[in-house]
């Protein structure tokens, strides 16, 4: 309890809890940090109970599948297929991407805002999967982050460009070339669901615009 004879306690705590904010710093971005753990504590489950590489385990743990869809309803694939993924590889440059890209965006847009972004991005990457797959009826089982991950970096793409096409560090050409390299990249590999991207791209943008604006006294142009 401080009172009002005592100012310089007042602005004591003040530092001191300053301070202890530069000392924590992952406290910005503790949301992308969860994240980060609940993918890797899913796949260790994966892994210690089965084969998470191989497409019939992981659909029977929840990966995105047209057929349980439309047939059984299982709309909650959309969701956790986002969580799970093939192999070490495949969850490692999804974590790295996660980290780098979703503590700035978080740091800029909020915890709240951040996390919704992120599971939008998720189930719209897979809900575009989805449907392109029931169109084509190339059916395939579809898991991993990337789509909520395209997402992050499309919210970081309308925040970069709200601030003049640059925002700290980042640049609008820089974002651009990361994603069409990073899409390059999905059409090059074999297995890769390049339609979860773009859906999750879009969607990520798309939720940039709803839940980020640029603060007047914000002087980062």
């Amino acid at each position: 309890m401080i009172y009002e004879d005592q100012p310089a306690d007042f602005y004591g705590l003040i530092t001191a809890l300053e301070k202890n904010k530069k000392k924590l710093p992952f406290l910005s971005y503790i949301v992308t940090v969860i994240l980060i753990a609940i993918n890797v504590l899913v796949f260790i489950h994966l892994a210690v109970n089965g084969n998470p590489e191989k497409a019939s385990y992981m659909l029977s743990k929840g990966a995105m599948y047209p057929v349980r869809i439309f047939q059984n309803g299982e709309y909650w694939r959309f969701i956790t297929a986002a969580f799970l993924h093939f192999g070490m590889r495949h969850l490692v440059n999804n974590m790295f991407m996660l980290g780098y890209m979703g503590s700035w965006l978080e740091k800029a847009i909020g915890h709240v805002r951040f996390l919704i972004l992120y599971l939008m991005s998720g189930i719209g990457g897979n809900l575009l999967s989805y449907l392109i797959m029931c169109k084509t009826g190339d059916y395939a089982v579809a898991a991993g982050a990337s789509g909520a991950i395209f997402g992050v970096v499309g919210g970081t793409l309308w925040v970069v460009i709200c601030h003049r096409g640059r925002y700290e560090s980042l640049t609008t050409p820089g974002v651009i070339f990361m994603i069409a390299f990073s899409l390059y990249y999905g059409v090059v590999t074999a297995g890769t669901d390049n339609w979860g991207h773009i859906g999750g791209l879009f969607t990520g943008i798309l939720m940039g615009m709803l839940l980020y604006r640029r603060k007047r006294s914000d002087s980062n142009s």
